[in-house]
């Protein structure tokens, strides 16, 4: 499966984007999702992901200001980002795996390319 990830750009402190990630080639709902980032000079984290039920899990970090959700009919997962932080700025990935649960670690089969996110006034 190949994934396309977009949606970043510049935003200030406190506001809202949306991130896309459009798989093609295999169809998303057979694939748990991941949204990860990574921020200059650190490693890439966890940020959440959604199962092949629907299910979703986040990082601490990010619970209640993030929601991941999928269409199925587009074949995208979503990553929806409220209340931003500067420490946020980094590239986001997403990612795909056929294990049937969401792994919180970098062991997924497929990666998009990341977009980026800056978060400053």
């Amino acid at each position: 499966v190949q994934l396309q990830a977009s949606g970043g750009g510049l935003v200030q402190p406190g506001g809202s984007l949306r991130l896309s990630c459009v798989a093609s080639g295999r169809t998303v709902s057979n694939y748990a999702m991941g949204w990860f980032r990574q921020a200059p000079g650190k490693e890439r984290e966890f940020v959440g992901g959604i199962s092949r039920s629907g299910s979703s899990l986040y990082a601490d970090s990010v619970k209640g200001r993030f929601t991941i959700s999928r269409d199925n009919a587009l074949n995208t997962v979503y990553l929806q980002m409220n209340s931003l932080k500067p420490e946020e700025t980094a590239v986001y990935y997403c990612a795909a795996t056929p294990k049937p649960y969401v792994p919180t670690t970098l062991v997924y089969d497929y990666w998009g390319q990341g977009t980026l996110v800056t978060v400053s006034s």
